[in-house]
């Protein structure tokens, strides 16, 4: 392991991985140290990067993110595919992503791979179980890190540029509690378990300055007391076709245009009572939306089905007069929320609140009916960074040595989402740059 390098990058996820790669392809001498028994990060889960396609895109439906950096990511979006590309991996043509986004398939866990060999076969080093303790400060610039390996042995690691590429906070329950909600940490973690706060923590230690506090964080809708078996439920028991559906709290009231996107109903459920919703869908939802692809190509899952042989809270009913038998101990009032699907029917485009992307009317028994919650896949909030990538104080000032990229930066997106690989990606791009004065 060298004990000067130009940079050194703490998490060897999509973001990190990235930035040591492009380092590395310009000459410079990378360190990269990774608290997990193997790299990749969440990123290992993913399959498409996707984004909005244009500047204004990305304003219209991320209007309260920091404009530099959403403009950074639709900006530099090809350039990243190219580099992608230029690794030796394929990147499916663009699809549809959401009714707004543009994504394009490839094979995440080759592009890491292909990152980590180029990292090493140029003399560069990747170290795995190894926790940094602190960072290193001189004369107010951060200078390096003192770092645990593996074997126990501690040692001060020198370097020029910094990067923090940890992967968020969502496996730390009491900064998910503060920053996001204080139910939060009650349910499913949608990532992997590694994802705990260490880069937001070595921030804050050197003043860094961290927001959004209201930016919300991306996951999904998922069956609720229903828990991961593997990472591929990630992807099989996520609720995306909730955006066709109808979702009553415990209530019986509406709370949320649903259509807006299923990411966003996640984000405003766990705000209800409890966190926990009834999500209702006609046999027109289950058909064309239930039992469809979410992306074009991917593959279809019966999440419905799924869910109840799982033992999931799930019911079917032929008409809305059987909404009251829903089963006591789910707390809900059944015939509420029958008379409610019926004044949504009755309103059509009037509806409130609105359905702005899908207002055909849910009247065609059976009804699917399943209790949801949400799970985080990881927060908007996080350490504030120029389009640089460098990582400023409270005052706007940048912090000598110090970058962030990924999942550990806030600001890109606030209440909204075009993308986290893209941003992992943009920014990981960015880093390598400025870690090599590009």
């Amino acid at each position: 392991m060298q004990n000067a390098v130009d940079l050194l990058v703490i998490g060897a996820g999509m973001a990190g991985l990235t930035a040591a790669a492009r380092a590395t392809e310009r000459g410079a001498r990378v360190a990269v140290v990774e608290k997990g028994g193997e790299i990749g990060g969440s990123a290992r889960f993913a399959g498409y990067a996707w984004t909005a396609p244009t500047r204004q895109v990305m304003a219209e439906i991320n209007p309260h993110g920091d404009e530099d950096l959403r403009n950074a990511v639709v900006d530099d979006f090809a350039a990243g595919l190219d580099w992608i590309r230029g690794r030796g991996v394929e990147c499916a043509d663009g699809v549809p992503v959401l009714r707004y986004g543009i994504g394009h398939a490839f094979d995440t866990n080759q592009y890491l791979d292909a990152c980590a060999r180029e990292i090493k076969a140029a003399g560069n080093s990747i170290h795995t179980g190894a926790q940094v303790l602190e960072l290193l400060t001189e004369d107010g610039a951060v200078v390096g890190a003192t770092v645990r390996f593996d074997d126990g042995e501690i040692r001060e690691i020198r370097a020029r540029r910094v990067l923090l590429a940890t992967g968020g906070f969502q496996a730390n329950a009491e900064l998910v509690e503060r920053h996001l909600h204080p139910l939060a940490s009650r349910f499913p973690l949608r990532s992997n378990p590694n994802s705990d706060g260490g880069g937001l923590t070595l921030a804050e230690s050197v003043d860094a300055a961290v927001g959004f506090d209201d930016a919300g964080f991306y996951g999904h809708l998922i069956p609720s007391g229903m828990p991961f078996r593997d990472s591929g439920d990630y992807v099989g028991i996520s609720l995306y076709y909730s955006e066709h559906a109808l979702l009553f709290n415990l209530d019986g009231k509406r709370f949320v245009d649903e259509t807006q996107g299923d990411h966003l109903t996640a984000m405003a459920l766990m705000e209800q009572p409890e966190a926990r919703g009834l999500l209702v869908a006609d046999e027109r939802v289950y058909r064309d939306w239930i039992c469809g692809s979410y992306v074009e190509g991917a593959v279809a899952i019966d999440k419905y089905t799924e869910a109840s042989k799982r033992g999931g809270r799930c019911g079917l009913a032929e008409t809305l007069e059987e909404f009251e038998y829903l089963p006591e101990e789910w707390g809900y009032d059944g015939a509420t929320i029958a008379d409610e699907i019926r004044r949504v029917n009755a309103s059509g485009q009037k509806v409130v609140p609105p359905r702005e992307y899908d207002f055909a009317p849910l009247d065609r028994g059976p009804y699917y009916i399943i209790e949801t919650t949400p799970a985080v896949t990881f927060p908007f909030v996080g350490i504030r960074i120029g389009a640089d990538t460098s990582v400023l104080r409270a005052d706007g000032t940048a912090i000598p040595g110090l970058l962030a990229a990924g999942s550990d930066t806030g600001g890109v997106y606030r209440r909204a989402y075009a993308g986290g690989l893209a941003t992992a990606l943009v920014f990981g791009l960015r880093a390598g740059d400025a870690a090599t004065g590009a």
